[in-house]
């Protein structure tokens, strides 16, 4: 009994936990959603454009990029930006157990 039980327990140790690794993945792309409204806030326009200019190799996004977002839109693309990145992170994780060799 012993036994069966090490081995259920080694299982477990190399699965990844699909709830915690979706919430990870959802909070770290709101703190990046976070991080572009404060950069955007900060530096203007100008800075905005070259710093995401420079971030994307030769894009030039000066011409979409737009800096009168309405508080609440900012708001909903976080939530939407989390549950995205939830879902991804969820996905990852669930690809990552299915395929999973049993020793």
């Amino acid at each position: 009994m012993k036994n069966i039980l090490k081995l259920l327990k080694l299982k477990q140790m190399n699965r990844i936990n699909i709830k915690k690794f979706g919430l990870a993945f959802g909070l770290t792309g709101a703190l990046l959603y976070t991080g572009c409204i404060l950069l955007m806030a900060t530096v203007g326009h100008a800075g905005t454009v070259k710093f995401f200019n420079s971030l994307l190799h030769g894009l030039d996004v000066s011409t979409i990029i737009r800096m009168n977002v309405p508080l609440w839109e900012a708001g909903i693309g976080i939530i939407e930006t989390f549950i995205l990145g939830w879902l991804v992170g969820a996905c990852i994780a669930g690809f990552y157990n299915v395929t999973i060799k049993d020793k």
